[in-house]
């Protein structure tokens, strides 16, 4: 038999009476739902990533803070504040470290006579401020020029501050 609205028709089409149809609509958007998580499942929660600090303090006016993984890290202050091409070889566990570009300046050199070379970044004291997830503390050296990473001295990206202050 033909049904002009559906096509053909079966017997087992009339046993099932008119309510069958709806029911397989209504089974049928169930399924579609669930398959995209909308039917009453909740979306997992996606993994927190920290942030590397806050503008904050000091550094109110710099940038790449508040950022996840920045590209470049700046400040506020004169050029050796600066790392440009920034490239994180790690994120999100205990310490994030990556490489840049970054003026040095040696010792007894003036800031005018730096020179742009390449630096090593480490993000650290993984935490929780002002509510947030991040690197509360971000340093950078010159390991080709004998600086190595002290966890004493740092930028304190969660208050904005010095460490040891200056």
């Amino acid at each position: 038999m033909w049904d002009v609205r559906r096509g053909p028709r079966h017997r087992a089409d009339r046993r099932a009476g008119p309510a069958r149809g709806p029911f397989l609509l209504a089974a049928g958007i169930a399924i579609a739902l669930a398959g995209t998580g909308c039917a009453g499942s909740q979306p997992a929660p996606a993994a927190a990533v920290p942030t590397l600090g806050r503008p904050a303090g000091v550094f109110a006016h710099g940038e790449g803070f508040g950022r996840v993984r920045p590209p470049r890290i700046f400040n506020g202050g004169d050029p050796t504040g600066l790392v440009s091409h920034v490239t994180w070889k790690s994120w999100g566990g205990a310490t994030a470290t990556g490489t840049g570009r970054s003026d040095y300046v040696g010792p007894s050199q003036s800031v005018a006579t730096g020179t742009e070379e390449p630096v090593t970044v480490v993000a650290f004291r993984r935490g929780t401020c002002h509510g947030k997830l991040m690197y509360q503390a971000v340093e950078w050296y010159f390991p080709q020029h004998g600086q190595r990473f002290n966890p004493h001295r740092y930028e304190n990206i969660c208050t904005g501050g010095y460490v040891p202050g200056q």
